[in-house]
């Protein structure tokens, strides 16, 4: 039977999350993310970068204080910001996010991605800095492959990953196998980013559900540390999300949706 929650950091949290990288800052949008947290969400996962900041602040109006047991996780250190693996760009990232969210500490936090022209170490070192002092509780990174997870271990430990994947993009095979053996959250991003097919749509009508949830049954039933968060800005759509947890698909099922 599928496990419809996973442990993170001291909490055990739905494995289907939500991402805001379209959240704008409106109170229609902060409603939707209390009615989220209402439905049974407790990963949502945002960015500095994301709308310009506007995700991170309708989640510090919609959720000051963040409630028990739910996650917010945020990024930093993206490309096309000068140089955003750096000590001080880093540094300002985690202040603004701070300052948005609301919060004296953020729950998880990633370095978007890795700067070409700055080592993981350093990156992460001025990441660490924070966990330190208590602004920062768990570190997170995005689009790595092992070798880039093993220098970050390191430094700091490292509780999740994310990465593009989903039933189609299996680019990071052995990354989810990584994390499953070691321990470390796998959230993929654009887990719904799937070509239509037939084998989809067979399945789907034989458990009596949508593509989407099949999609995100799929991913479930891949890794027990498989946690994905797809975006959305509509209530019925997330409740659809959230359907996932209770489809069981069989080994065969899941061994003919990879194909």
């Amino acid at each position: 039977m599928t496990a419809r929650h996973i442990r993170l950091g001291g909490a055990d949290v739905c494995r289907i999350g939500l991402g805001t990288n379209r959240l704008r800052d409106t109170k229609e949008n902060a409603a939707f993310i209390r009615a989220a947290v209402a439905a049974g969400v407790q990963m949502i996962d945002t960015a500095h970068l994301y709308m310009k900041g506007e995700s991170e602040k309708t989640l510090g109006h919609a959720l000051s204080p963040v409630p028990p047991g739910v996650i917010v996780a945020t990024k930093g250190g993206h490309f096309g910001y000068g140089s955003p693996g750096s000590p001080d760009v880093l540094h300002r990232e985690i202040e603004q996010s701070l300052q948005s969210l609301r919060v004296e500490r953020i729950s998880l936090y990633y370095l978007h991605r890795v700067d070409p022209e700055i080592p993981i170490e350093v990156s992460l070192g001025a990441i660490k800095e924070y966990v330190d002092r208590g602004a920062i509780e768990q570190v997170g990174i995005s689009e790595v492959d092992i070798s880039l997870i093993e220098r970050a271990r390191k430094v700091v430990p490292i509780a999740a990953v994310q990465n593009h994947y989903n039933i189609d993009e299996r680019k990071w095979d052995a990354v989810v196998d990584y994390c499953e053996r070691e321990g470390i959250v796998f959230v993929p991003y654009f887990p719904l980013h799937v070509e239509p097919s037939r084998v989809l749509e067979q399945t789907a009508k034989r458990h009596e559900a949508t593509t989407r949830q099949v999609m995100l049954a799929w991913l479930l039933a891949r890794s027990p540390v498989m946690l994905p968060i797809p975006g959305t800005l509509s209530l019925e759509h997330l409740e659809e999300n959230l359907g996932a947890l209770a489809i069981e698909l069989s080994r065969a099922e899941v061994e003919e949706l990879a194909g």
